[in-house]
């Protein structure tokens, strides 16, 4: 029996109500007739994560999943599911705040719902200026298209859009998507959990605000 082939006008990000995951989602709304988000509970620093990603997908207007994924927190210490650990920087290059497989483990999951919605696409934020982290980077995500492909026996296309941009970049596409004060005063990326510009001291943030200021100064609008 022939089975029944994805549909191609459907799309799942996987969204975390930061600035990289929103930029594709106003990307996935531009290129897709249907958009589906999923956020992932894994114990992260700051529940306000959660509530930030609730909120940007009932603003949006699209349908929201959350899916428990605790075990994660379980697996090793990290920054970002340990609230008492300072975030730092290895020798190895590698932060702190990653956790292993967290990308593995999100795609595999977005792939087993986007076959029960039967959706083709699978968006994610991922990009290669953190080549120092090993999910994040271009290899990887081919490697497990083809994998969740051959898994469930359909053709899923992961998409990233984000893969070869900076900051500064990824605001300029914020802003040709018509998003940049939304995703400016809206999303989370803080790791203190404050909305929007965030603390301004942490690694996130630094590296968010320098993408900005640099894009606003080009502009002529800083």
């Amino acid at each position: 029996m022939t089975q029944q082939s994805l549909d191609n006008n459907k799309a799942i990000v996987v969204f975390s109500g930061g600035q990289d995951s929103t930029t594709c989602l106003f990307w996935a709304k531009k290129h897709f007739e249907s958009v589906e988000l999923v956020t992932f509970a894994y114990g992260q620093r700051h529940d306000t994560e959660i509530e930030v990603a609730k909120r940007i997908a009932e603003e949006q207007h699209v349908k929201h999943h959350i899916l428990d994924m605790s075990l994660l927190s379980q697996l090793t210490p990290n920054a970002l599911t340990q609230h008492d650990m300072e975030i730092e920087v290895g020798e190895d290059g590698i932060p702190n705040t990653f956790v292993p497989a967290r990308n593995l483990l999100f795609l595999s999951f977005a792939g087993a719902l986007a076959y029960q919605t039967n959706t083709k696409n699978i968006i994610t934020g991922v990009c290669e200026t953190d080549f120092q982290v090993p999910d994040c980077r271009d290899s990887f995500i081919k490697s497990m298209n083809v994998t969740l492909s051959l898994s469930m026996d359909k053709d899923f296309v992961i998409h990233t859009p984000l893969m070869w941009l900076d900051k500064k970049a990824t605001w300029a596409l914020s802003d040709e998507l018509g998003a940049l004060d939304y995703i400016r005063y809206n999303t989370l990326t803080c790791y203190n959990g404050i909305v929007g510009e965030g603390c301004g001291e942490c690694p996130a943030c630094e590296l968010r605000a320098h993408g900005l200021n640099t894009y606003l100064a080009e502009k002529g609008e800083n």
